[in-house]
C-alpha cells in the first residue's frame, strides 16, 4: 500500500491507503462481496468497493459502489470517487 501511495502521489498526505489481507476490517464493516459473480471467476472474499470519510476516529460518511448487475462497482464507481465523496461530505 505504501508503494501505491507513492505512485499515486498521496504519500504523506491526509489520505491513508490501507490493506486488509485477513479481511478483519472488511468483515467488521460488513463489506464482504457475496454476490455469486466474483467467486465464479476466482475472486473469493473480495471487499466491496467503498470509501469512508473518518473524522477524528468517527465514521461520518460511508459510500459503496455496487448494483445488482454490477456487484463490484466497476461500471459505475462514482459514489466512491473523489467527486462523489466530496458531495457526500458537504451534504
Amino acid at each position: 500500500m505504501q508503494a501505491w501511495g507513492f505512485e499515486l502521489g498521496v504519500a504523506g498526505s491526509m489520505i491513508t491507503l490501507m490493506g486488509d489481507p485477513a479481511r478483519e476490517l472488511t468483515s467488521a464493516l460488513d463489506m464482504e462481496m457475496n454476490h455469486a459473480g466474483p467467486p465464479s471467476v476466482g475472486i473469493i472474499n473480495r471487499c466491496k468497493r467503498h470509501a469512508l470519510y473518518v473524522d477524528d476516529g468517527t465514521v461520518k460518511v460511508v459510500r459503496v459502489s455496487e448494483r445488482d448487475d454490477d456487484p463490484a462497482g466497476d461500471d459505475d464507481p462514482s459514489a466512491t470517487l473523489v467527486e462523489g465523496m466530496l458531495e457526500a461530505i458537504q451534504a
